[in-house]
């Protein structure tokens, strides 16, 4: 593992910065709604910057592991936005 570089710390640690004000007000909307397809958009965005959290941390530490992780809750979270979409259609989301 090289270490990073002061200049790519920095930014590491705004991105981390950026993610985490997503994060916050990602569970502002899920909390909110106001409705049920709304909180489903909102949580669909909590997964991809986890992800991307997942990913960012793995730059970090330099530990390639973490990518069978973020690539496995990518794989649930896309499975889980196309079982909801087939609720919708039905008439169930109303």
């Amino acid at each position: 593992m090289t270490p990073l570089s002061p200049f790519l710390v920095v930014v590491v640690l705004l991105a981390f910065a950026a993610l985490l004000v997503s994060l916050t007000l990602s569970f502002v909307r899920v909390i909110r709604g106001p409705t049920l397809p709304d909180r489903v958009a909102a949580l669909e965005l909590v997964n991809v910057l986890t992800v991307s959290f997942i990913a960012l941390y793995t730059v970090w530490s330099g530990q390639v592991a973490f990518i069978d992780a973020a690539a496995a809750l990518a794989l649930i979270a896309f499975v889980s936005t196309v079982a909801f979409a087939r609720y919708a259609e039905r008439g169930g989301g109303q």
